[in-house]
């Protein structure tokens, strides 16, 4: 066990200003609130935070950081209370402490709900201070080094939160070394005959290939040496846990693998890391496709490097690696370097911010605080978790928008995820794209360097289909509270006209305050909420009635109960059953009481502002219709001799009406059948009739097929009636159809 001159003599060699007394005040006080507790391995459990606390040296990290390291188990294991370490200690180490005691009691492999909300808890205690996951990552490092010593149940457990959420969150804070461990402890313990073939294979490799690394790392060096480049090569065998994924998702075996082996060059300049790129190049072929320039397009985690492979010595494939200093440092320890190199940017130029702005500019901190903000937005905990752990694993694609604005994106992302990733409001109101000039579909997969412009429209909602054509966490959130705020509104929009027709009715006006006076009596808290309720069907018009509008209802008189016999014929005063340009209601429950006015709720097209559906064979401006309150659904409209609307006798009917604006068509559904011969050509005269008669066709579904005739389902979208007639006309007149009519079924 270290001892306590030990490791203050550590945190003094990379920083001498630390307070020493501190340190020591530190160390005393955990060893005796730990006292005589034991691990699993006998061990003093002091032990633990003694040696998370040298991790943290490895990172030199500040000496609050380090206290916090010594103190991280004393609230949660000893009688030591949040309140005394901020007397003894200070309060921003109290915080640390307190923080890393919340995410200690948090179980992160458990139900699935249970996970999410933790993880939630745990994203937003390190994003107040990554101090806090510095440490919870040195902990759990720690932790996975000893791991031998527990039951299989909890190294399962354990290794599976870390592989899960841990290395992946070390890789996004850009601390690579520490992320390689991590997978490689969990590989140990998920995969154990997997990892024992892997290492084994390494050592055969290993001794067959005897002094390759060596020979390579010669040559290379010596090439530099040639022109006058001061470099530092390292050469090095990749890890088990990185092979085992590379040959998992390549379905191939380690002796295909051509790069086992991987070589940095770490220069003292930019200008030096490009001088060694070319020397390679022409020194040694290259494979074609794996350069990538990571210095003048940093990742996220604002790791920075020259990316190459080529064919070197022994016609061994060779990953090159080629960065300065500073970079290595930050690719090696991610965010913890930072505090190194807090006065300069990572080009190693004077920065001009205070290293406090640039810290919480940084990749890593924007990436964090995005999370947090998706989480702090988002209404479902499993939700947050599916979306951050996408955002964990993937790797990232890099975009313009036309102004030369860096994005950075997943794999497989698409110009909607684009869309999400510049602005929420972008994202909602995109309609279309534009990729490097080109108009493209909307669920393109971007490419490293594209020029993405995205095309807007204003009101528009986003679909909650498009939830499936993108990849980030952000645009799936952003598209699912966009679509449960449209809805929302639907039925809110929905309520308050069901409401309002009834009021009229009655011969009253709808009134704000009276509906609020009555949301006691109907069970509801807001106003929004009742008004939803009763457009979903789980209020009942009449309770809400008789809680606002009970005189009313008590003298108006009783309507006839409904007659299942009674035809429904014209409208008073209207040419046939509909006139376009007179707008009908329609009152389908039985004769009207004297006194009690009709009003029909005006149904528009496809694309509705009210949660409204049509049934399967549809109905057009035209038809007589019905419509019907389904519970969570909203109103489904029904033509009058739909064989369906038996189904439902008057359970739920209300009065609805077409409201049809001349000077802006909507479409409507319809559908036909139709008999033509079974011959070449036959269906594309049928489309050119439909087409060229302005209809839209949404569907087409053979129904029977014998050698001569062909009877199909054609779904339709048209404007009205007449509209409808004139396509069946048309298709009638032609020689390949044999029967057309309009069916429901």
């Amino acid at each position: 066990m270290m001892r306590q001159y030990e490791l203050v003599e550590r945190v003094l060699r990379y920083d001498p200003k630390a307070d020493e007394a501190l340190l020591n005040r530190a160390y005393v006080y955990a060893m005796k609130a730990h006292g005589n507790q034991k691990r699993a391995s006998g061990d003093p459990y002091f032990s633990h935070p003694l040696e998370v606390a040298a991790i943290l040296t490895d990172l030199k990290l500040d000496d609050a950081t380090i206290v916090t390291a010594l103190l991280h188990d004393v609230i949660e294991d000893t009688p030591v209370t949040r309140a005394e370490i901020d007397q003894l200690f200070g309060p921003e180490i109290g915080k640390l402490v307190d923080g890393l005691t919340k995410i200690r009691r948090l179980d992160l492999v458990s139900k699935k709900a249970e996970q999410a909300e933790n993880f939630r808890k745990l994203l937003v205690a390190i994003s107040s201070d990554i101090r806090v996951l510095l440490v919870k990552l040195a902990d759990r490092l720690h932790n996975m080094r000893t791991l031998e010593h527990m039951k299989p149940e909890s190294r399962k457990r354990i290794s599976e939160e870390t592989l899960d959420i841990y290395a992946p969150l070390a890789a996004r804070m850009g601390m690579e070394k520490l992320r390689e461990e991590l997978e490689d402890h969990a590989f140990h313990w998920l995969h154990p005959e997997a990892y024992k073939a892997v290492t084994a294979k390494l050592a055969e490799l290993r001794k067959s290939n005897e002094g390759l690394v060596e020979e390579i790392r010669a040559a290379l060096a010596a090439k530099l040496a040639e022109v006058g480049i001061d470099a530092e090569v390292q050469g090095r065998e990749k890890k088990p846990y990185a092979i085992w994924r590379k040959m998992a998702n390549k379905q191939i075996s380690l002796e295909q693998l051509s790069d086992i082996y991987a070589f940095r060059v770490v220069t003292k300049s930019i200008d030096d890391c490009y001088r060694v790129l070319g020397v390679a190049h022409t020194t040694w072929r290259t494979v074609p496709g794996r350069f990538k320039d990571y210095i003048s397009t940093p990742k996220q985690n604002n790791y920075q490097s020259i990316h190459t492979t080529i064919v070197g010595p022994r016609h061994q494939r060779v990953e090159l690696q080629i960065r300065t200093r500073i970079m290595h440092d930050v690719a090696e320890y991610g965010v913890a370097a930072h505090a190194l190199y807090k006065e300069s940017n990572l080009n190693g130029h004077a920065s001009t911010n205070s290293p406090d702005t640039y810290e919480k500019e940084s990749g890593p901190y924007v990436w964090l605080r995005r999370l947090v903000e998706t989480l702090l937005e988002g209404s479902n905990s499993e939700e947050f978790l599916e979306h951050t752990k996408l955002e964990l694993f993937q790797d990232q694609v890099f975009c313009f928008t036309p102004k030369g604005r860096l994005i950075a994106l997943p794999h497989g992302a698409t110009p909607l995820d684009f869309a999400y990733a510049v602005h929420t409001d972008i994202g909602n109101a995109a309609v279309g794209a534009f990729v490097n000039g080109r108009h493209v579909p909307i669920d393109t997969k971007l490419r490293n360097g594209d020029e993405v412009e995205i095309e807007t429209a204003k009101n528009h909602t986003p679909p909650a289909a498009w939830e499936n054509l993108v990849v980030t966490g952000r645009a799936r959130s952003a598209i699912r509270r966009a679509a449960r705020d449209a809805v929302r509104r639907q039925y809110t929009t929905l309520g308050r006209r069901i409401i309002a027709s009834y009021f009229e009715r009655f011969g009253e006006e709808l009134d704000d305050e009276k509906l609020k006076k009555a949301l006691p009596r109907v069970g509801y808290k807001s106003l929004e909420d009742a008004l939803a309720a009763v457009g979903r069907n789980e209020l009942s018009i009449e309770n809400v009635l008789k809680a606002t509008i009970p005189e009313a209802l008590d003298q108006a008189p009783k309507q006839p109960a409904y007659r299942r016999t009674r035809g429904f014929g014209r409208a008073r005063g209207q040419d046939g059953w509909f006139n376009l340009d007179r707008v009908m209601s329609i009152k389908f429950r039985g004769a009207e009481a004297e006194g009690v006015k009709a009003a029909g709720l005006p149904i528009r097209g496809i694309n509705s502002d009210l949660p409204v559906s049509f049934e399967p064979g549809g109905a057009v401006p035209g038809d007589r219709i019905v419509g019907v309150m389904i519970p969570g659904e909203g109103i489904r409209i029904f033509q009058i001799h739909s064989p369906r609307l038996r189904e439902y006798e008057h359970e739920g009917w209300i009065d609805v009406t077409w409201d049809v604006d001349p000077d802006n068509p909507q479409r409507f559904p319809a559908r036909i059948s139709v008999t033509a011969l079974n011959e070449p050509g036959t269906l594309a005269q049928i489309a050119k009739v439909i087409g060229e008669s302005g209809g839209n066709i949404d569907n087409v579904r053979m129904v029977r097929r014998a050698s001569d005739f062909t009877e199909m389902r054609i779904e339709l979208e048209v404007l009205d009636l007449v509209h409808l007639n004139h396509i069946i006309a048309g298709l009638r007149e032609k020689a390949v159809v044999n029967k057309v009519e309009r069916v429901f079924d």
